[in-house]
């Protein structure tokens, strides 16, 4: 896919928009120095993210969401080097305390960056949604979430009552979204999900941002011809 030369600063949906009153996210000023925190407890202002590179950054609704673990599942299979050939960097922010970050990443598989906002601060002053929405106009579920509704809740409680620490590791009303920005705050594109389904399918993500290379999702084996 040819790389994208005129920045994208509109939400992109896969719903027919029935919000016409969406403000256009142009820069990351007004965020830039909200605090995150990585799994260390170490803080660094959110503009640390883009100011030097390119950057996709994942904004996750809680880490006991199961679509949330299964979309985090399949961003773990990026290529490394296809980042790198590309200067891509790939960050995952999610909104609850630090802590929860390493157990994530290692029942994900998840090897990038990934810090938190706890006090949603970024979430707030982009505008991404608190509440699910959800419309009949035929728009394709996220194609990275395997489990049904039911199967999906099942496994996020179990989750939650094996935890060391019994919480819900994120406000359960927060929506998430995905942002390509940097060098620099420009924008080049942002999606805001309407609902846990929402998400930006990966690989059409990351060739906005220039990965030339595209990743295979599917869990199905592989047929070998000898």
């Amino acid at each position: 896919m040819a790389e994208v030369v005129s920045p994208i600063t509109r939400q992109v949906t896969k719903q027919i928009s029935t919000n016409a009153a969406l403000s256009v996210i142009t820069d990351l000023k007004e965020t830039e120095d909200c605090l995150i925190y990585d799994r260390h407890g170490v803080s660094v202002p959110f503009k640390s993210l883009y100011e030097d590179r390119k950057s996709v950054i994942i904004f996750v609704r809680n880490f006991l969401c199961y679509s949330c673990k299964e979309y985090v599942d399949d961003l773990s299979k990026v290529p490394r080097e296809a980042l790198e050939d590309a200067g891509i960097r790939l960050v995952v922010i999610g909104q609850s305390v630090y802590h929860h970050i390493e157990p994530f990443c290692l029942l994900t598989g998840y090897p990038f960056e990934m810090y938190v906002d706890p006090e949603r601060c970024i979430y707030q002053k982009l505008g991404m949604k608190r509440e699910e929405k959800f419309t009949d106009d035929g728009a394709h579920p996220s194609p990275h979430v395997k489990s049904g509704l039911f199967m999906g809740q099942v496994k996020s409680i179990w989750r939650a009552m094996t935890s060391p620490v019994f919480d819900f590791q994120g406000d359960l009303h927060q929506q998430g979204g995905a942002i390509i920005a940097g060098p620099g705050p420009k924008v080049h594109f942002w999606h805001f999900d309407m609902n846990r389904l929402d998400h930006m399918p990966i690989n059409w993500l990351l060739q906005l941002a220039g990965v030339k290379q595209t990743v295979d999702f599917s869990d199905k084996p592989k047929i070998i011809n000898v």
